[in-house]
C-alpha cells in the first residue's frame, strides 16, 4: 500500500511539474503553438495565395488606391489650378437713345430734347494667359466700353487698357498692371474629343469664381453666325450671363476654350448647349494681336455660299460646293475675273466644300501670296491666279 501510495503521489508531482513547465515554456514563446515556427510562416495564410506577404501587399497597396480613385472623383485640383487667372470683368459704356416727346413739346420748338443718354453697365469674364498682365476675353464683352475694371480672384481690382480687338473671331486682349499675377496653363483643343470633361468658370449674374461642370458635346460647330470665323467647341457646361469671356478647362486644370454663347433660351427655348472657342485659335490671334496691334489675314474680296447637292448636279457638279453671292469692286477677286454667280470648286488645286472652308483657309494666308482659284462660270471652267492683299480690319464682313 505505501509502495503503491508513493507512485502515484509521483505522478501526480510529475504531471503538475510537466504542467507548470508548458506554461512557462508557452508563456516564454507563444509562437511554439503555431506548431513548427518558421516552416509554418511560410505556408499560405487563411488559405490566400501568396500567404502573408500577399495579404501584406494588398494592405498597402489599398490607400494607393483609394488616393486613385478619389483623384477621379472630383475635379477640386483642376479648378484650384486654373481658377485664380480667371478675372471679373465690369464695363461702363456711354448710350444715346431716342426719347418720345411729349403732345406739348412741339410748344418748346427745337429746346425740347429727343435723345438722352445713359450709362450702360455689363458683366463678363477674362482669362489671364500670361505674367505682363494680359487678358483674354470676347469682344462683345468690352465693345464700344470707356471703362473697363478687373477683378481678379484673390480681390485685386485695377483698371484694363485694351491692347486689341479681333471682331471676327469675338475676341479681344486686355492688359492691366498689378504686380505679380496668376496665370492660366494653356491646352490644346486639336486633341478633344466628345465626351471629354469640361469645367466653365466665370462670373455668371456677378457671382464671382462660378464653376459648372459637363462635358464637350461637339467640336468644329460653325454656321451659327456668331463670329466671322466659327469653330466652336458646343458643351453641357453651364455658360449664363457674365460668363462671357471666361474659362473651358479640362480635368488638368488646363484652358481648351473661351466660352461665348449660349443658344437663345427664350420662351422655354434649349438648355445646356453653349459655345467657346477653341484655344488653338485663341492662341493665334492673342499672338498677333500682341506683335501686330490686330490679326493680319488673306483677302480676296468675294463673298460665299454653299450650294445643295441638287442644285451641284444641276450644273454638273458630283456634290454640293460654294458659289460667290457677292463681290467688291476693286477687290483681288474682282480684277482677277470672278463674278457673282461664279461656282468655286478647289484653292490651290484642293476641293471647297463649303464656305466656311473657304473663308478660313484664305484667312490662313500671307498677304502677298499668290493662290490658284478655280471654278466655273456658267458651264465654262476658269483657272485664276490671285495675289492675296491683308483683311480690311474692323468690320463683321464674310467675304475671304
Amino acid at each position: 500500500m505505501k509502495t503503491a501510495r508513493f507512485l502515484v503521489k509521483f505522478l501526480v508531482r510529475a504531471v503538475v511539474l510537466g504542467l507548470a513547465a508548458g506554461f512557462l515554456i508557452v508563456w516564454w514563446k507563444p509562437s511554439l503553438l503555431d506548431g513548427s515556427g518558421a516552416t509554418r510562416r511560410e505556408q499560405p495564410a487563411s488559405g490566400v495565395p501568396g500567404g502573408a506577404a500577399s495579404v501584406a501587399a494588398t494592405a498597402a497597396a489599398t490607400p494607393r488606391a483609394d488616393a486613385s480613385m478619389a483623384r477621379f472623383m472630383g475635379f477640386a485640383d483642376a479648378v484650384a489650378r486654373a481658377a485664380p487667372a480667371v478675372v471679373n470683368i465690369y464695363t461702363a459704356r456711354l448710350v444715346t437713345e431716342q426719347t418720345e416727346a411729349p403732345p406739348l413739346a412741339q410748344l418748346f420748338g427745337d429746346f425740347w430734347p429727343t435723345y438722352r443718354r445713359r450709362v450702360e453697365r455689363s458683366l463678363g469674364s477674362g482669362v489671364i494667359v500670361n505674367g505682363n498682365g494680359t487678358i483674354v476675353t470676347n469682344h462683345h464683352v468690352v465693345a464700344g466700353a470707356e471703362s473697363i475694371m478687373v477683378q481678379l480672384a484673390d480681390g485685386r481690382t485695377t483698371e484694363a487698357k485694351v491692347v486689341g480687338e479681333d471682331p471676327d473671331t469675338d475676341l479681344a486682349v486686355l492688359r492691366v498692371s498689378l504686380g505679380k499675377l496668376p496665370v492660366m496653363p494653356l491646352g490644346r483643343s486639336d486633341t478633344l474629343r466628345v465626351g471629354d470633361i469640361a469645367l466653365a468658370i466665370g462670373d455668371p449674374y456677378g457671382l464671382s469664381q462660378t464653376v459648372t461642370q459637363g462635358i464637350v458635346s461637339a467640336t468644329g460647330r460653325g454656321q451659327l453666325g456668331l463670329a466671322t470665323f466659327e469653330n466652336f467647341i458646343q458643351t453641357d457646361a453651364a455658360i449664363n450671363p457674365g460668363n462671357s469671356g471666361g474659362a473651358l478647362i479640362d480635368a488638368r486644370g488646363e484652358l481648351i476654350g473661351i466660352n461665348t454663347a449660349v443658344l437663345n433660351r427664350a420662351y422655354g427655348g434649349p438648355e445646356g448647349i453653349g459655345f467657346a472657342i477653341p484655344v488653338n485659335l485663341v492662341r493665334g490671334v492673342i499672338r498677333q494681336i500682341l506683335e501686330h496691334g490686330h490679326v493680319i489675314r488673306g483677302w480676296l474680296g468675294l463673298s460665299p455660299q454653299e450650294i445643295s447637292n441638287a442644285q451641284a448636279a444641276q450644273l454638273g457638279m458630283p456634290s454640293g460646293g460654294v458659289t460667290v453671292v457677292n463681290i467688291l469692286v476693286k477687290s483681288p477677286a474682282y480684277e482677277a475675273g470672278v463674278r457673282p454667280g461664279d461656282l468655286i470648286t478647289a484653292l490651290d488645286g484642293n476641293p471647297i466644300t463649303s464656305a466656311q472652308e473657304l473663308v478660313s483657309r484664305v484667312a490662313a494666308l500671307k498677304p502677298g501670296t499668290v493662290v490658284r482659284l478655280d471654278g466655273k462660270h456658267g458651264l465654262v471652267p476658269f483657272s485664276y491666279r490671285i495675289a492675296v492683299i491683308e483683311r480690311p480690319t474692323g468690320g463683321q464682313s464674310t467675304h475671304p
